[in-house]
C-alpha cells in the first residue's frame, strides 16, 4: 500500500495507491481505470515521464527526483496527452485530477513515501 504526505504543505497527497515497479505494472499503469478517487494514486518507479495515450480521465502527475523532493508538475493531463521528459525525475506519482492544487504541492516540496 502506498501512503505519501507532502511534508512541505502538510497534507496527504495518496493515502491508499499502489506502486508499478516491474514491466507489466509499469506497463499497465492506469490504463482501464474509469474513476481515480481522492487520495488514491499510483507510484511509477522508475520513470521520468509519462503519456496518457489510451486513457479515459485526466489526471495530475507529481515528477519526484533525489530525497524525495518535487522536481515537476503536470496538472490536469488530458486523455491522450504525452508529458515531457524531466532527467531530474526518479519516479513519479500518478494522482486524481485536481490533487496538485487541493493539497498545494509545488515544485522544490518535500514528500514522504511509504509503501
Amino acid at each position: 500500500m502506498l501512503h505519501v504526505e507532502n511534508a512541505t504543505q502538510n497534507s496527504v497527497l495518496v493515502d491508499r495507491g499502489r506502486v508499478a515497479n516491474n514491466a507489466w505494472t509499469r506497463f499497465k499503469g492506469l490504463l482501464g481505470v474509469r474513476d481515480l478517487p481522492e487520495g488514491d494514486g499510483l507510484a511509477i518507479m522508475p520513470c521520468k515521464g509519462v503519456h496518457c495515450m489510451f486513457m479515459s480521465i485526466p489526471i495530475d502527475v507529481v515528477y519526484v527526483g533525489d530525497g524525495d523532493k518535487v522536481v515537476a508538475l503536470d496538472p490536469e493531463m488530458k486523455p491522450w496527452a504525452v508529458g515531457k521528459m524531466y532527467r531530474a525525475a526518479r519516479y513519479v506519482i500518478e494522482l486524481p485530477a485536481g490533487a496538485i492544487g487541493r493539497t498545494q504541492t509545488a515544485i522544490g516540496d518535500q514528500l514522504k513515501v511509504n509503501h
